[in-house]
């Protein structure tokens, strides 16, 4: 029978699983976190040392989410990005092509300025809104969100919280980093963007419906577009300064909340709630338990499998790895187990495990919370996808674009 130390952080995973999958209240979410922490903790699996030293080095991580997330949330309830969709909804008046080039676009730009959360969560429904007063399918639109949400989430370390955690061991400022993955970005969204075109080909080449006039364009607010340029460029000169990225989304988030609470757009307790303090206690919970997860045979057997160099053959096996682990244990817990394995062989392994864990990530729902997200918020709208409907995409496209992923790297990250 396998040791306790061993059997326990398996059995916190797999609970703190379900709990992401089933989405609870948020005090449920917090208290099983907790709950699993403390029950690798009771192990001794983790002294206090290693235990401190983890919360260390997630606090900022964690600290960046809860900002990132009341930045959103601001940004949505003062109409940003139902401006921003209005801008592409009239390109659909005549035809569904250039409205879902639009959306594309617009998803893509969301994913890397203001992470995937926002694209999912806030974005969607905006598109779905956008193609109904067009007169086109949403099948095309909310698809591009989800595959943008997980693809177009490279370019940037605050992208992404999979990023964020791998830039500890990362040799690159936050300007390096988006040298090195721009034009890997660049080849992934030429792939998503030509294989979408072929996989809903029917939907984009229907007539609009002339019935749907499109209603008024909405005022920009101007200030949170402001802000949220500002905090990118923020982000760009704290990073050689050593200034951690929370600074900056927190100092955003500070202003856009007490701006949309003197314009009205939100109150003190939904402020509180932007931030999801409950996930950000969850997401703690969970770098605890896969690392002790780390020190036990399942670690073991994932260092077994990483290769020996850096070689297009080791950054291919990287990135496959990091997919499979990303689609059985989600990415945010794959991240925590496998990056710092990688750290000794350096940069170019760290970033392929990225395409891996954020391309990757979208091949089935299990990869990556924002997939969970993203049906949840269909679902809201009563547009629930089927299985076959997700993997019919998932499974096509996400294959190419992995390896075109690893191919633009192999050239440029040496």
């Amino acid at each position: 029978m396998p040791p306790i130390a061993d059997v326990v952080p398996v059995a916190a995973l797999l609970a703190l699983l379900v709990t992401a999958y089933a989405h609870p209240r948020g005090r449920w979410e917090a208290a099983i976190g907790i709950a699993a922490a403390a029950a690798v903790l009771a192990t001794g699996v983790l002294g206090t040392d290693a235990l401190l030293e983890e919360l260390r080095h997630l606090g900022p991580v964690v600290l960046f989410l809860v900002t990132i997330l009341v930045v959103g949330d601001v940004c949505g309830r003062s109409g940003v990005f139902a401006a921003a969709a209005g801008l592409v909804r009239g390109l659909g008046r005549d035809h569904p092509r250039p409205l879902f080039t639009g959306v594309f676009v617009l998803a893509a730009l969301v994913t890397t300025v203001l992470s995937l959360d926002a694209t999912v969560v806030l974005l969607t429904p905006v598109v779905l809104v956008a193609a109904a007063s067009a007169g086109v399918s949403a099948r095309p639109g909310a698809h591009a969100c989800l595959r943008m949400a997980n693809s177009a989430s490279l370019l940037l370390p605050v992208s992404n919280l999979t990023n964020l955690l791998a830039m500890r061991h990362l040799d690159l400022t936050f300007l390096g980093f988006a040298a090195v993955m721009a034009p890997v970005l660049a080849a992934v969204l030429v792939t998503e963007y030509a294989a979408a075109r072929v996989l809903f080909r029917r939907e984009l080449t229907e007539e609009a419906d002339p019935a749907h006039a499109v209603p008024r364009r909405p005022a920009v607010p101007w200030l949170p577009v402001a802000v949220v340029t500002l905090m990118l460029a923020g982000f760009a000169v704290a990073s050689p300064l050593g200034a951690e990225p929370f600074w900056v989304s927190g100092a955003a988030a500070l202003v856009l909340a007490v701006w949309g609470l003197r314009r009205g757009h939100l109150t003190v307790p939904q402020a509180v709630h932007a931030g999801h303090p409950a996930f950000a206690i969850f997401v703690l919970s969970l770098g605890v338990v896969v690392a002790g997860l780390a020190l036990g045979p399942l670690g073991e057997l994932v260092h077994d499998a990483l290769p020996d160099d850096t070689s297009y053959g080791g950054l291919l096996l990287v990135a496959v790895l990091a997919t499979v682990l990303a689609n059985l244990l989600t990415n945010l817990s794959a991240t925590l187990l496998l990056v710092p394995m990688l750290a000794p062989l350096g940069t170019p392994a760290v970033l392929a495990a990225l395409l891996g864990l954020n391309i990757g990530s979208g091949l089935t729902y299990t990869g990556s919370l924002a997939n969970l997200l993203w049906r949840r918020t269909l679902a809201r709208h009563g547009r629930r996808p089927s299985l076959r409907e997700f993997h019919r995409v998932s499974l096509v496209v996400t294959p190419i674009s992995l390896l075109v992923s690893v191919s633009v790297l192999a050239l440029v990250a040496h």
